[in-house]
């Protein structure tokens, strides 16, 4: 007994696009360890850690110190140059902080203990918007190969 298959060509509605690649959830991101195993301390060269290292939307930095002996500010540009914390600024202390990258762009980060800044406890990052996936296309239907 043999079963035959005849397959008509129809017309069929055109599939509706892909949405916006806004609409594609992003990652939890990647954690990094501001200074790995050294953690938020003095005599470490932060932008030579940072080097080489993309940060995206998404990603967090942890900062890991003793308590008491470090903080951490986040600041712009000429306070990062200065060593200054203007004053809406608020010091993050817990010695195991964490902070999200949710935006694109510059961040600026000093510890404001004593001169711990101008000694070169600070980090600069550039943090980029996160690739997002965008389908291949839908090229119409699919042709069946003929029965054998």
């Amino acid at each position: 007994m043999k079963l035959f298959i005849n397959v008509l060509a129809q017309s069929y509605p055109s599939p509706p696009p892909p949405p916006p690649p806004s609409v594609y959830p992003t990652p939890s991101g990647k954690v990094f360890v501001v200074g790995d195993d050294k953690g938020w301390t003095l005599n470490f060269d932060y932008q030579a850690w940072a080097m080489g290292k993309k940060f995206y939307v998404g990603d967090k930095l942890v900062f890991r110190y003793p308590k008491g002996i470090h903080n951490v500010f986040r600041v712009d540009g000429t306070s990062f140059q200065q060593c200054i914390i203007p004053a809406a600024y608020e010091a993050l202390t817990s010695g195991y902080d964490v902070i999200a990258l949710q935006t694109p762009g510059r961040k600026w980060y000093i510890c404001r203990v004593g001169k711990h800044c101008q000694m070169g406890l600070k980090l600069f990052i550039n943090v980029l918007p996160y690739p997002t996936y965008v389908p291949p296309p839908y090229h119409g239907t699919r042709k069946l190969a003929p029965p054998s």
